[in-house]
């Protein structure tokens, strides 16, 4: 009962202060948005970028050799007429496009004759260049085979039945040519690529927007709305209050635990809040895995009550409070993925942040919401949060003093 009056106690100071509230919701849910539509995948086309230029406007070749570019997966085509024609190359210098491909004036013309002119393609001696050349290049030996394919075929028939009028003969060719870029089209192999599945997909999964922010958002403000708490057990330090409740016949385990027990239900209750928020308002789906999720809450919860009260137990003053809590705030967010994924900063980067126990619990957190996975991908993190939890708890006690 005198542990939860001393709890009380903390949770009404820390409410009568307006300033707790901005820092314990109004800022967290702020940054959530902030951070979140920072983050937010956008549908940008990863595509290669060719410019397209066509000297032979209404060639029946040109358009069909477009059309097979075009369909060539991972390029882009962008169709450049008058001054953004006259300017193609300095656009690849630029790298405002990868590169750029001109059809020559009479292609389809001489084309069908037999007598092929040659694209002229400006391309960087780049991965990039090389890709769209050799996909250039495939599209135009297919146009061709397929040209040389019909006029074959138109040979053969006219061998047999001579064409009366040339007007057939030339409605023949266009009928074949037409079927030989059919069948480029639909061949009789193909490979499907099928997306990776269960774990492996877990492994591969990147979050974005605020299933980064949101809790990434939720690991920052915990550790720095502790400093409102750590900054009671300062001011009662110094203002005597915790000596005399020596002198009451409380004994000092019970002390520490009602302090702790207030910082551990403000902690969990701004948690639960931005889950709440999360999951209502943000679709970050925390609920598809409850137990899971009150696990890390619970956790997470602990672990910052721990460094509540080693931060309460080092500071002297104010003053030092809000330090220690911006310092841990910061240097533990920005190492520990609350700001960014891990993932992309490279596999060293990765590797120095899972020192850090906010790393674990945005792995934690992140499990559930990002990869699907279930309660059991909590359980390490969990348990290494409550590691820290026994060391800074160790440490607090160790350094805490009533005087």
């Amino acid at each position: 009962m005198r542990i939860l009056d001393i709890a009380l106690k903390d949770l009404r100071q820390v409410i009568r202060d307006k300033k707790s509230l901005l820092f314990l919701v109004l800022m967290p849910i702020a940054f959530t948005l902030l951070f979140g539509f920072a983050f937010r995948q956008t549908e940008k086309d990863p595509r290669l970028p060719v410019g397209w230029v066509d000297r032979d406007p209404g060639g029946a070749l040109s358009t069909q050799l477009r059309d097979l570019v075009a369909a060539t997966e991972g390029i882009r085509l962008v169709p450049l007429e008058g001054g953004e024609a006259a300017r193609a190359e300095q656009q690849v210098q630029d790298e405002e496009l990868v590169a750029v491909v001109t059809v020559p004036a009479g292609y389809s013309e001489q084309a069908l004759t037999g007598e092929f002119l040659p694209l002229d393609v400006v391309v960087p001696e780049t991965m990039a260049g090389q890709t769209v050349t050799t996909a250039v290049q495939a599209a135009a030996k297919r146009l061709l085979g397929a040209v040389e394919a019909g006029r074959l075929s138109v040979e053969a028939m006219a061998t047999r039945h001579p064409f009366a009028d040339p007007v057939v003969g030339q409605a023949a060719m266009e009928d074949n040519l037409a079927r030989a870029l059919s069948a480029w089209q639909q061949p009789s192999l193909t490979a499907v690529l099928e997306p990776a599945t269960g774990a492996e997909a877990a492994r591969g999964a990147r979050p974005g927007g605020f299933q980064q922010s949101s809790p990434g958002m939720m690991v920052m403000f915990a550790m720095f709305g502790l400093s409102t708490s750590a900054m009671v057990l300062v001011l009662e330090r110094k203002a005597g209050v915790l000596r005399r409740l020596l002198s009451a016949p409380i004994s000092r385990v019970e002390v520490l635990s009602g302090h702790l027990l207030a910082i551990f239900a403000i902690v969990f209750v701004q948690t639960l809040l931005l889950v709440a928020l999360g999951q209502f308002v943000f679709s970050v789906d925390y609920l598809r895995e409850p137990l899971g999720t009150l696990l890390m809450m619970v956790a997470l919860g602990l672990w910052v009550t721990s460094l509540g009260l080693l931060i309460g137990a080092m500071a002297s003053g104010e003053e030092q409070v809000v330090m220690f809590s911006l310092i841990v705030m910061f240097l533990f967010s920005a190492l520990g993925g609350a700001w960014f994924p891990l993932e992309t900063a490279g596999q060293a980067f990765a590797s120095v942040g899972h020192v850090l126990p906010t790393a674990w619990a945005m792995d934690g957190l992140q499990n559930i919401v990002v990869r699907g996975l279930g309660l059991g991908s909590t359980l390490l993190p969990a348990g290494i949060l409550l590691a820290y939890t026994a060391a800074f708890m160790g440490l607090a006690v160790w350094r805490f003093r009533f005087d």
